[in-house]
């Protein structure tokens, strides 16, 4: 991680809410914007803000995401992310995040990232694919 990367930086992203965002279990009138899609563009906000200060081969994951969903978003409407990093321990990277629509905060989020480097998380997961293999074949 390049040293560019301080605490109290922030990073806004403004995301339309379609249908797909949405929750369709309740029907068709009572679409908002779903849980899921708040907790994964909470995640895509917080790594586009670090994606500028990786060093080459460098990525981030997420770890944890603790969230509260605080109301509704309508089909229509844009949500505005905005993540600030409040502790920067590397490789994990701590975030505080608001979301709010054109009229209310509708979630906040704790969310938790840890810097990896890509080629050791390859072999880590050829390592893993090995496990699978020889359990699913002793199984």
């Amino acid at each position: 991680m390049k040293a560019t990367l301080q605490t109290g930086m922030a990073h806004t992203r403004s995301i339309p809410v379609d249908r797909d965002r949405t929750i369709e279990f309740m029907g068709e009138d009572l679409r908002v914007y779903a849980t899921p899609f708040m907790v994964r563009d909470v995640e895509m906000t917080c790594r586009e803000l670090l994606m500028p200060h990786h060093e080459a081969g460098e990525e981030s994951v997420g770890a944890r995401v603790e969230i509260d969903h605080l109301g509704p978003t309508l089909i229509g409407q844009t949500v505005t992310i905005s993540a600030r990093v409040v502790d920067l321990a590397l490789p994990r990277i701590t975030f505080e995040v608001e979301v709010k629509d054109e009229i209310d905060v509708v979630g906040r989020a704790r969310h938790v990232r840890f810097v990896i480097d890509k080629d050791k998380q390859g072999q880590r997961l050829k390592k893993k694919a090995e496990r699978v293999r020889a359990a699913r074949q002793a199984g």
